[in-house]
């Protein structure tokens, strides 16, 4: 695997958050930072976004690209078209084809519509494509590195590929004006945009492919995307497929809407630095006869490594199992904004039945029968997979049966940004270790857990609301074998239970149980200060809450304050799995 310069980029370390809000949908929706006050004073309360009730994705080309992006990177230097020089131009216009032999191109007319231009070893060589056909195509030849201006240039062939970059050397992509390209459904090809060298897109203008028979764009090689330029993709089954790619600016759209179809598709590795890219998915799963397993939709898909240092990337898959973003190794965010969705539910099928919201019990099921939606996957099966964040504004929102918000199947580390989910099953899910040393995190599982890890929870810093559904769900759940420890950080937890045990902290913990009405104010303080205030969820809920936060000490004393009832509370350095008036523990 090729080796990438990985750009790391640390956001501000956001203040504790609560939450609050008027409506039971989406009480979750509204935050308000925690602060310590001073001694003899009491605790701060802002409010902050309802976005992550609110927020939607959706196909967007006119509104103006982001500015804030990190610094642009290239696998090679000379994909840099800055570096590069193609002087000698040589016009190619689809409304009239013609022969032709000019500056070491050769230029041949087939049927009367389809153009072929072959430059061979000639190097600096600029096609400006202009012109319209509504039938023919283009295809470009040679062993040399080339320019290709798409010049307010509309290509339609009725039979197979529009554009066809046959040619092993690369295609620096310019775009001026408006073009488009459409293909063909009779012939058998990979998609309307076919090449076999990389392909580099930048330039002002914009491009609209239509991908009626199979992908949008593809290239046997990689792509890269340059700020400036506007891309709209419709594909009856992938987007945009290349052995990598890499965004550091740009407007990108895509839409798909094929069986188990992906919208940005990559063999090996995706780096976003810039621009905006949005991508909706609104295919369901289906069964794979040569794998023998389900495969679902993704929005953003690659098989080893994604990498998000800027700019901002909207997905959403609506269709059964779907997944917003999704890389089989290892996932990077260190900044931007991110915006998931997926509402589809739960797929099921065994080769022989299908079902597209499947609601039964899946623990005796074979994993490759199903497909759960989630908002941010990373790891499979087989790989471990690593999600590490460090920064970044990052909110995921599912609905559908079983959908999870952001699950690693290896480790997950959170160091910085804000990261705020709201999923129909566990919000927050590692296969292994699970570390918050930094950053806000709001965690609300409506119907599973708010964080959920089969390894060990390390809480060394930041702000935690983790919030789980009532009954045999809980707010965090280490796997039994595993523990909790808390070296730093705040903590609010609340779900129908406790679901881990205590390895070690160094700060005091309060335990309680109990019924809070809704929209119920919580706080604990001592005589000198509040630690932390909350505003509950608007409807009445009973469990087991953990509140911890930095400053707090085991075996003083505080005061549990929900509206005008308060409780004398003791920190201690220990919990209780069930509850009852456990060490340091109360009821109301």
């Amino acid at each position: 695997m090729k080796k990438r310069n990985m750009l790391m980029m640390l956001a501000a370390v956001v203040l504790l958050s609560s939450c609050l809000s008027t409506d039971a949908d989406d009480w979750y929706n509204n935050l308000n930072n925690w602060a310590n006050g001073g001694t003899g004073g009491s605790g701060t309360v802002t409010s902050a976004s309802g976005e992550l009730s609110e927020f939607e994705v959706a196909i967007d080309k006119t509104s103006a690209e982001p500015t804030e992006v990190a610094t642009a990177t290239y696998f090679d230097e000379a994909d840099d078209i800055s570096t590069q020089q193609f002087a000698t131009q040589v016009a190619i216009d689809m409304s009239n084809p013609t022969e032709k032999t000019e500056n070491g191109v050769t230029i041949t007319v087939t049927d009367g519509k389809h153009i072929t231009a072959d430059h061979g070893k000639t190097k600096g060589i600029c096609y400006v494509v202009s012109g319209t056909t509504a039938d023919g195509s283009l295809t470009i030849s040679g062993s040399a590195d080339y320019e290709i201006n798409l010049n307010n240039a509309n290509i339609t062939n009725s039979l197979s590929t529009a554009l066809n970059l046959d040619g092993k050397g690369a295609a620096y992509i310019v775009l001026t004006g408006t073009n488009k390209l459409t293909d063909g459904t009779e012939e058998d090809h990979k998609s309307a945009l076919y090449g076999k060298g990389k392909m580099l897109f930048s330039g002002s203008g914009s491009l609209e492919i239509q991908g009626q028979y199979n992908s949008g764009i593809q290239s046997k090689s990689y792509v890269l995307f340059e700020k400036g330029i506007n891309i709209y993709v419709n594909a009856a089954n992938h987007g945009i497929k290349g052995s990598d790619a890499i965004i550091n600016g740009g407007i990108i759209n895509i839409e798909t809407a094929g069986l188990g179809a992906k919208g940005l598709n990559c063999d090996e590795d995706i780096i976003i630095n810039g621009g905006r890219t949005t991508v909706v998915a609104t295919g369901d799963g289906e069964w794979d006869e040569e794998e023998l397993e389900t495969k679902a939709v993704s929005c953003i898909k690659c098989d080893s490594v994604l990498t998000i240092n800027g700019g901002e990337v909207f997905v959403k898959a609506t269709g059964s199992g779907g997944k917003g973003l999704k890389a089989d190794w290892e996932c990077y965010i260190n900044g931007g904004k991110v915006r998931a969705i997926t509402t589809g539910g739960l797929y099921y099928n065994d080769g022989t039945t299908e079902n597209l919201n499947y609601k039964g019990n899946t623990d005796n099921i074979d994993d490759a029968y199903t497909s759960s939606p989630k908002g941010i996957k990373i790891g499979t099966k087989n790989e471990h997979g690593v999600l590490t964040i460090t920064g970044g504004d990052i909110m995921v929102r599912t609905s559908g049966t079983n959908g999870e918000g952001i699950e690693s199947k290896g480790t997950l580390d959170i160091t910085g940004g804000t990261v705020m989910v709201a999923s129909y099953d566990d919000a927050i899910n590692a296969s292994s270790d699970l570390t918050i040393s930094g950053g806000t995190v709001v965690a609300v599982g409506t119907n599973n857990d708010g964080i959920d890890t089969n390894g060990n929870l390390y809480i060394k810093g930041g702000t935690i609301v983790a919030y789980g559904a009532n009954g045999a769900e809980a707010g965090i759940d280490a796997e039994e074998s595993h523990a909790l420890y808390i070296t730093g950080g705040s903590l609010f937890a609340i779900g129908g239970r406790l679901d881990c045990k205590l390895g070690s902290t160094s700060q005091g913990l309060v335990q309680a149980s109990g019924s809070i009405a809704a929209n119920s104010t919580v706080s604990i303080r001592d005589v000198n200060k509040a630690y932390a205030t909350f505003t509950m969820p608007p409807y009445s809920t009973s469990g087991t809450i953990l509140i911890t936060a930095e400053g707090m000490t085991s075996g003083s004393n505080y005061t549990l304050v929900v509206d005008s009832s308060t409780l004398s509370v003791t920190a201690t350095n220990s919990l209780s799995n069930s509850m009852g008036g456990g060490p340091g523990g109360g009821r109301w």
